[in-house]
């Protein structure tokens, strides 16, 4: 891609406060938008070979989506956690092992999505954001939940395509889960805490896929009490 593209690009960027630039072999994030710190409310390079974020990322404090679905991250910089008005970020389809040990400076952050990267667990830091709403955990290498899940925020959290086998009974005192999936993991029916029928917020549970039969849930104490919550929620929403 020549220069001249390029300065095409940051110039609708500045007029539009999107920068957008998906597919085009990158390698490297564009240094020139630091030119643009203060009008950019969009970053989009999703599809392209970028392995490093620069620290300048953390220079954009007006920034709301940040997407960079399908590059080849390894690791993200402790910059990027000075993004407080950050509310979208979408890492789908990169390398990445864990996250940023100030990710929960984050504090305007509404929905995460990891799906497809190489994470072991859930991470930690993502129990002290407040607005989080959906947070998508799908086809990493999670094997299980650990008890700091309790104190997870978010509305919708989706564990679907990992290899759990644990959970954590705390889940059901997530304060706002409602959806929760967990399909094509490695649960036995006996490492589903119960109290996730009888005992919590959440009104849809997908766990299709796991090592039980979906009927044998049917059995289970407190299904009658989820599925009045599902039923209610299902009423809702018609």
């Amino acid at each position: 891609m020549g220069n001249s593209a390029l300065k095409a690009h940051l110039e609708t960027a500045q007029k539009t406060g999107v920068f957008q630039l998906t597919g085009k072999g990158l390698t490297e994030f564009p240094e020139d938008l630091q030119k643009l710190t203060s009008n950019l409310r969009t970053i989009d390079l999703s599809n392209n070979k970028i392995e490093l974020l620069p620290p300048l990322i953390g220079k954009f404090p007006f920034l709301k989506s940040l997407v960079l679905n399908n590059n080849k991250l390894t690791a993200l910089p402790e910059e990027l956690c000075k993004l407080k008005k950050l509310e979208t970020l979408h890492l789908n389809g990169n390398h990445l092992r864990q996250l940023p040990a100030a990710f929960g400076q984050l504090s305007a952050l509404k929905t995460l999505s990891l799906s497809g990267n190489q994470l072991r667990t859930v991470p930690t830091q993502l129990c002290g954001l407040r607005h989080l709403d959906v947070v998508d955990l799908s086809k990493n290498q999670i094997q299980n939940v650990p008890d700091t899940v309790g104190e997870l925020q978010a509305i919708e959290l989706n564990l679907n395509q990992n290899q759990i086998s644990q959970i954590s009974v705390q889940i059901s005192h997530c304060p706002r889960l409602k959806v929760l999936r967990l399909e094509e993991n490695c649960l036995e029916l006996s490492m589903l805490p119960q109290s996730i029928l009888s005992d919590s917020q959440i009104s849809l549970l997908a766990v299709e896929g796991n090592l039980f039969e979906i009927k044998k849930l049917r059995e289970l104490e407190g299904y009658d009490k989820y599925m009045e919550r599902f039923t209610a929620t299902k009423k809702k929403f018609a």
